[in-house]
């Protein structure tokens, strides 16, 4: 029984988050699922990130989803691994702008690679996965 109250509390935390992220090192790649709503507050996070000055340090994070298991953070460079997405704040606010641009009506259903307009260089590719208003991130978890 607790073991269905600790996934009852991680289903409503990314329902409150309004998407899901996931990593496969297989792939080699974060995936960002959500509906347009919901990448859309995913580029939030990472504006309200990026535009706050005491992030401006190296090394600084803030970490995403129920199991903290996406960090955005300030490096020297772009770079997206299997830890985090990391890069100047300027860049990580390019990122997030980029992110709501592409995260309209008119692709759900596709995913779209940001990598090549992020950090061509990284070892990890990041994916929207965009999906429709009835998507909900608490499932997510549930079809890997």
């Amino acid at each position: 029984m607790e073991s269905e109250a600790v996934n009852e509390a991680t289903r409503r935390a990314w329902r409150e988050l309004g998407f899901f992220c996931g990593r496969n090192d297989a792939a080699k790649e974060w995936r960002i699922v959500g509906s347009v709503a919901g990448l859309r507050k995913f580029a939030a996070e990472v504006r309200k990130y990026a535009s706050n000055p005491a992030h401006d340090r190296l090394s600084e994070y803030t970490q995403f989803g129920p199991a903290m298991n996406l960090e955005i953070g300030t490096s020297h460079q772009t770079e997206i691994t299997e830890q985090w997405i990391g890069g100047p704040l300027v860049d990580l606010l390019r990122l997030a702008t980029f992110i709501e641009r592409s995260a309209q009506a008119n692709v759900v259903g596709t995913c779209i690679a940001l990598r090549s307009n992020f950090s061509p260089m990284a070892p990890y590719e990041l994916i929207l996965d965009v999906r429709d208003d009835a998507f909900d991130p608490g499932l997510a978890d549930l079809v890997k």
